[in-house]
């Protein structure tokens, strides 16, 4: 068996509480994580300057960025088959190299508050993302489309939770070198 991480986090910003205000749920943001330590997280994020992302979208997420350092989180493992996570794996990575595509999908903020079923292309936010990511290796989280995906949907999707407090209590964060030698093991499996 294979694991990813669903990553959920309340980084306390102005957005995060406007996000939060809606959903009455205790977290606004949600990644996908391929390694226990985190150090290959990723998302579409809204106002996040990036290389690559002028203003926002793609986004590989470092949990040691200033925006983290305060953050809530809850961490939970999910269990697939090698068959899935090589799928979800490349679904991942093909948006990694092609992020230029990408924009945040704002506006389908806007329609899930009406739970109105809007594709754009190449436009995602954040549970839209992890849903479609996880639907790339037939692993569904809820019996809607992807763009009408919540983080309180991602809750119910079979995982286990692993983690509930400050991102910096995390057990399984390794430091920063750690973190490059996983990252160009991944790279070598590309």
């Amino acid at each position: 068996m294979m694991e990813v991480y669903i990553v959920f986090t309340d980084t306390k910003t102005s957005w995060a509480k406007l996000i939060k205000s809606y959903t009455r749920y205790p977290f606004s943001h949600v990644s996908l994580s391929f390694s226990k330590n985190l150090s290959q997280m990723y998302s579409f994020s809204f106002g996040r300057k990036q290389a690559g992302n002028a203003f926002s979208g793609f986004v590989k997420e470092d949990v040691r960025d200033n925006l983290f350092q305060q953050a809530d989180c809850e961490v939970y493992k999910l269990e697939l088959s090698e068959d899935s996570y090589d799928k979800i794996w490349g679904y991942v990575q093909k948006m990694e190299r092609e992020q230029a595509l990408f924009k945040y999908n704002f506006s389908g903020l806007f329609a899930v508050v009406l739970n109105y079923h809007s594709k754009r292309k190449d436009a995602y936010f954040c549970s839209q993302f992890v849903a479609e990511a996880l639907a790339a290796g037939n692993i569904w989280v809820a019996d809607k489309p992807p763009a009408l995906v919540t983080p309180r949907d991602l809750f119910a999707s079979g995982s286990t939770m692993i983690h509930r407090g400050d991102v910096q209590d995390y057990p399984f964060l390794s430091p920063a070198s750690d973190c490059v030698q996983a990252e160009l093991v991944l790279e070598a499996m590309k």
